[in-house]
Formats: structure tokens, sequence, C-alpha cells
């Protein structure tokens, strides 16, 4: 069997996991905690990076940090995981869901200034699989109405748009190091905070709404519960799991990247006859490999698709069913505008299998299985 997804493993998490042990400090914002955050503000040139429990959590922080209330409203894709919804829920909000561009699977950024009322107060672009939504419009019209922006980046580590990485652009980016994404730590994630105005209330809200950080770094006596906060600390065994994949993250990335290239070289042939769409990177945008699909002429030739797959031993899925479809969607959200493609292509797009070090023997299994369905 040839499973849709393998945690990265690169030899050196048991080593540093045991080494947490061995210092007696496995709790939040240990030395692989802090390691990891100077890595991800070092590497993307971030102000402030904190790990967290997960990426849903990181998204949490950022929707409180947005001070929401009761009847104010976030613009969001419908096409992405219950998590980019849940945290401006909790935090208050109206969700607005809008269209997304056939393209990329992102966020259509034509589509969200008629969807901006009075009420309006947040953007949430998602980056799917790693390639950027267009920023530079996306920042113009929150300027323009003085909205806040929160990326959601779980899938975008590494990914770039026109040079910047994803998560550093709008006022917080939210990372995943869920064991699907392209580096795990079990369960896991990061904010950053691009703001520096923001750095101080993250800290508390982070550290169950204590001044604690500010304590350690001796800016106050003692520290006291100054705020509403939660505990959003990352256990440093899961950090020390991280730690061993960032320092070979280059690596990492470079080997995905071949995968996917190799996926894309050799099925190109299916979308020049016209039987199936290949994803697609604006020139602007740099991504990372976190996914490869393809999108299938229709939801029956796709679930056909997926059966013939699981017959031949290879786990391929379909991914987001829209969230304004789903009970909860239509509770919390309205959908703005005409759904032109966010239905119809989620219905076709399927995942094919990626992660590290996928051997050459299954690569071209897989390969030669998607050719074969094509009768090719």
């Amino acid at each position: 069997m040839i499973h849709f997804n393998i945690p990265p493993f690169v030899g050196n998490e048991f080593k540093y996991m045991c080494e947490a042990v061995d210092n007696h400090k496995i709790c939040g914002d240990g030395p692989f905690t802090q390691r990891c955050d100077e890595w991800i503000e070092k590497r993307f040139n971030v102000k402030k990076a904190m790990l967290t429990t997960s990426g849903s959590s990181a998204l949490d922080m950022a929707a409180f940090m947005c001070d929401l209330k009761p009847g104010d409203e976030v613009i969001l894709p419908s096409f992405t995981f219950s998590s980019t919804a849940n945290s401006f829920v909790l935090a208050g909000a109206t969700l607005v869901f809008v269209d997304i561009r056939p393209d990329t699977m992102n966020i259509d950024e034509a589509k969200i200034e008629d969807a901006i009322t009075e009420h309006t107060r947040v953007i949430v672009p998602v980056h799917y699989a790693g390639v950027a939504c267009e920023m530079d419009t996306i920042m113009e019209i929150a300027k323009k109405y003085s909205l806040m922006v929160v990326e959601d980046a779980a899938q975008g580590v590494m990914s770039t748009y026109k040079g910047k990485a994803l998560g550093t652009i709008g006022d917080f980016g939210c990372f995943s190091f869920h064991e699907t994404k392209n580096y795990s730590m079990g369960e896991g994630g990061a904010i950053l905070i691009n703001r520096e105005k923001y750095i101080e209330k993250a800290e508390i809200l982070r550290e169950k709404g204590t001044n604690r950080s500010q304590f350690f770094r001796g800016q106050v006596a003692k520290y006291n519960w100054v705020d509403f906060g939660d505990s959003y600390l990352q256990s440093d065994l899961n950090a020390a799991y991280l730690w061993a994949q960032l320092e070979m993250a280059e690596h990492i990335n470079d080997n995905r990247l071949e995968t996917w290239n190799i996926y894309y070289e050799e099925l190109k042939c299916l979308e020049e006859n016209g039987q199936i769409e290949l994803p697609y990177v604006p020139d602007e945008c740099t991504h990372n490999a976190h996914m490869f699909y393809i999108k299938c002429k229709s939801l029956d030739e796709r679930t056909r698709f997926i059966d013939e797959m699981r017959k031949l031993g290879i786990g391929c899925v379909f991914h987001y069913v829209p969230l304004h479809s789903a009970p909860a969607g239509f509770k919390f959200g309205r959908f703005h505008g005409n759904d032109e493609y966010t239905t119809v292509d989620s219905d076709r797009l399927v995942r094919l299998p990626m992660y590290y070090n996928i051997s050459k023997e299954d690569l071209k299994y897989i390969i030669d299985s998607v050719l074969n369905f094509y009768k090719l």
C-alpha cells in the first residue's frame, strides 16, 4: 500500500526528544521551542514567531487579537478547513464566504471588495497548497477599508509571494506543523506577529493571560494575571521533534519539489489532451510542494479515479467540502455573490500521495497507474 501521507522523519528526532527529557524541561518555551522560534524569525524575516499547540490555536490567537465583537464580519474562502472558520466564530464574528479562483483554488481577490460592509473587520486569505493568494491586491483593499489581514499559511511554510515568506505579509500569519504538513511535530503550529505593537499582547494571550514572558526578561519584578489568555504553549518535546526537521528544511523542501516536478512533467500530457487539469503556480510565487493534485472532469470521474487507485493500493483523497454548504456554515455565515467555482472545482480535485522521501519506484507506479486510468 502506498500511503497518501507519511509524516516526515529525518533521523535526529528521537535524539533531540531524549535531550529535552534529560534537561528536565519538556513543557512550553524550553530550549527547543526557542530554537524553533528563532529559526522561523530569521529564516522568514518576521518580527516575532511563537510555537503553538496547533495551527488552529495560532488562528485562535490571531482572531482574538483582531478584537472582534458580535456582529463583526470576516471575509474568507469557503474552500478551506474548518479551523479557519472556527477561530473567528470563537471570537464572535460572522463569516462571509466568497468564491475562489479556479486556477489556484485561492480566494478570488476580485470578489473581496464587493463583500465588504460596514461590519467587515478582517480578511483571511488561505494560501492553498502553499501557493500564495494575490496579496498585493488584498493588502490594498485592507488598507483602503482599514481592515486587518490574517494569513492562513498552514500549508505555506517555505513558500513566498514576490520574495516575501507567506505568513509575513498580513498583520498575523499562521503556520501548521501537523503530521500532514511539510514539517511536523505531530500536532503543532506557530503564529507570526508582523506588527510590533501586537507582540506583548500575543505573549500575554499565549501565557494564560499573564505577563510571564516579561518577567523572565526582567522587565517586571513579578508576573501576574493581566488580561484574558489561554494555554497555547507547545511542549518542548514536540518542538524537539520539529527542530530536527527545521535543521534540514532546505533538504526537505528540495526533496518535495523534486517529487512535485516529476508528477507535473509526467502528467502534463493529460492536461495537454484536455483530460485533467494540473496545479497552477503564478510567476510571482514560489511554492513548497505541499501537495500535488489533479482535477478530474467531474465528481463522478473523481469517484471512479479514487476507487481505482484504492484497488491498486494507492492512497488518494479528495479535499475540502466547501464550508458554506456545511451545517455550521449555514449557522455561522453566508456566501456572498455566486458560487461559480468553489463547489464545482472542489468536486473535481483529488490529491495524489505526496511526502518527504517517497521512493522513485512508488512514484513511478503512481504515475503509471494514473496514465493507465486515462488510457495513456
